[in-house]
């Protein structure tokens, strides 16, 4: 079953702890020193805060699955929505390593489709300096001179130069 995924940036963590876990009636299921998680029942999300070097608000949102098979079922829709579909595969974010699919909306939002394997003791593979300068577990755009194509993908233009 699909648990809807929502990654908040915050600016105060001790502070955002405190307002989400009163409007959700209940304590975050993971707090590490840069980031929350709750697993809420009702209704059925994953929703995380994090202190990740990024402007305070929506960092990405998406999908939480139950298993590899569950994944593998969304990627032809995820691709289907979105040419520039990235693939990644055990990849360590939000202190759990997980496989996932990420897609862009029109309007640039990240949109990360996971299913997680396994905990991890770090934020994500990078040292805390380095992911503190980073967009949290969005792939950053590469450039060209880096070998990528970047993700996510730029929105189309609208109208105009």
């Amino acid at each position: 079953m699909k648990r809807f995924h929502v990654h908040v940036a915050v600016e105060k963590l001790e502070d955002s702890i405190r307002f989400y876990s009163s409007l959700f009636g209940v304590a975050p299921t993971v707090v590490q020193p840069d980031y929350a998680k709750w697993m809420l029942e009702d209704p059925r999300v994953n929703f995380a805060i994090s202190e990740r070097g990024r402007t305070p608000g929506i960092n990405h949102v998406g999908f939480q699955v139950d298993s590899d098979a569950e994944l593998q079922a969304m990627r032809a829709q995820l691709a289907a929505a979105d040419a520039g579909l990235l693939e990644q595969t055990g990849v360590a974010c939000c202190y759990a390593r997980s496989d996932k699919y990420w897609v862009s909306d029109p309007q640039g939002v990240a949109w990360e489709t996971f299913h997680t394997l396994e905990s991890v003791p770090m934020y994500g593979e990078d040292t805390r300096a380095s992911a503190m300068q980073s967009a949290g577990c969005v792939p950053l755009p590469q450039s060209a001179s880096q070998g990528g194509e970047g993700f996510p993908p730029s929105p189309p233009a609208v109208g105009g130069v």
